[in-house]
């Protein structure tokens, strides 16, 4: 065996480590996808999805090229491991994997544009899990959510959750 150090970058994943504990993110991972689809230059959104947006299987749209759109949500997928806020944007778009529309790749699109601004969040896993009273708070917390056939075409339904371990998500 050979000692590498500390742990900083293993498989697209960087990780910083401080007083408070380790960040783990991809911000260079995610600037190699952004340049990839040539998106470096784009403006920044809020929202990783359009509030209330609904994709559906439009056959008057224009279909779009389904490699590239394949690759990109592909990354994106890579990403969530780092950032779980994008999940359900992400989970979204892989729906059309097959009748992909241009209302598709807008909205993948779109999930870059969130990730152009948020380049430097990720995941935190703080060094000291204990209370004012030195006492362990180190517990697991788990919430989810349903939207029971919420697409008005396949009649698909739609599940999220999400654990946590102390502060950090881990699922």
């Amino acid at each position: 065996m050979t000692d590498l150090g500390k742990l900083a970058y293993f498989l697209g994943i960087e990780f910083v480590q401080s007083s408070e504990g380790i960040l783990m993110h991809q911000k260079r991972y995610t600037l190699e996808v952004l340049g990839r689809f040539n998106l470096i230059q784009c403006n920044s959104t809020n929202t990783p999805v359009e509030a209330n947006l609904k994709l559906r299987s439009c056959e008057q749209e224009p279909k779009v090229d389904i490699t590239m759109f394949r690759q990109m949500v592909g990354c994106l997928r890579f990403l969530c491991h780092s950032r779980p806020e994008i999940s359900y944007g992400v989970d979204l778009v892989s729906r059309y994997m097959n009748s992909l529309r241009y209302s598709h790749l807008i909205a993948a699109k779109r999930i870059l544009r969130y990730l152009k601004g948020t380049l430097d969040h990720g995941v935190m896993f703080p060094r000291n899990m204990r209370n004012q009273q030195n006492e362990c708070t180190l517990h697991l917390e788990a919430y989810t959510d349903s939207g029971w056939v919420g697409d008005p075409v396949d009649r698909h339904s739609t599940m999220g959750y999400v654990f946590f371990l102390g502060q950090t998500p881990i699922s």
